[in-house]
């Protein structure tokens, strides 16, 4: 138990939690965007508002969340933890610098995750608490089963605690659902909104592109058969499609908002 306690108080220690919840939030980012695709689904937010329900709903993925909330605030702990001691341990820069070359990304990581923390406080803020604490924005759909044709109209319930309902008449379903999907493209017709989103992708890109190849490095991955692969994701597809993917969800908004 002892030497646990010193690991996790090491250098070694402090990088492997920053790898582990790393790259829980590496795996978050490709379910999150999965869900968030379906922004684009053309069905006025009925695919969309469904899965917000559900992941906001749904015991399990409730559970998940409240260990991505900790990952977030560990992961965020540990980088300033270990940039501090970095710095006390080196107060002074070397004199001779080394040859070998560092990116910026690498270089700059905590500013990076400084921007990403501060973006995700005022996102959550603005989506997950309007949604999960504002009353009063609620949808019905009306789905013909017959042709897969949707329509919707603003829903206003009866009861103050009403979250959801399904219900058929014919052949029609009929879903009653809060409305997330308004507070997302409100915000997405916002020019500083979607400003804002745009340079937290840039963020999320750069630290990714870092942090993704060296989480594996502090995880003791790394060998000539996997290194190349590694690298190859965590340019390509975390630094590059993932950020490139959240970021023309606000584009294509608000370029809708204007026509």
């Amino acid at each position: 138990m002892m030497n646990f306690k010193l690991l996790f108080r090491s250098s070694l220690g402090r990088k492997l939690i920053m790898s582990m919840t790393g790259l829980f939030l590496c795996l978050f980012l490709i379910v999150h965007l999965g869900g968030n695709l379906t922004l684009f689904a053309g069905d006025e937010g009925y695919t969309f508002n469904i899965y917000a329900h559900f992941m906001t709903h749904f015991p399990p993925v409730t559970a998940i969340a409240y260990v991505l909330y900790a990952c977030i605030l560990v992961h965020a702990w540990y980088a300033i933890v270990q940039t501090l001691k970095n710095r006390r341990a080196r107060p002074v820069k070397y004199a001779v610098t080394s040859k070998a070359k560092s990116s910026w990304a690498s270089l700059n990581m905590g500013l990076l995750g400084s921007i990403i923390f501060l973006f995700l406080v005022i996102h959550m803020s603005n989506f997950w608490g309007r949604y999960m604490f504002t009353k009063g924005m609620y949808r019905e759909y009306r789905k013909d089963l017959t042709d897969g044709r949707i329509t919707s109209t603003a829903y206003y319930p009866a009861s103050p605690e009403f979250e959801y309902a399904v219900l058929t008449e014919g052949d029609t379903e009929i879903v009653r659902v809060k409305d997330l999907y308004v507070i997302v493209t409100g915000s997405f017709s916002l020019l500083w909104y979607v400003v804002l989103y745009l340079f937290a992708m840039v963020a999320v890109s750069y630290h990714l592109y870092h942090g993704f190849q060296s989480a594996f490095q502090s995880a003791g991955i790394a060998h000539g058969k996997y290194t190349p692969m590694i690298r190859f994701i965590g340019v390509w597809v975390f630094a590059v499609i993932i950020p490139i993917a959240f970021a023309s969800m606000p584009v294509v908004f608000y370029i809708r908002s204007l026509i």
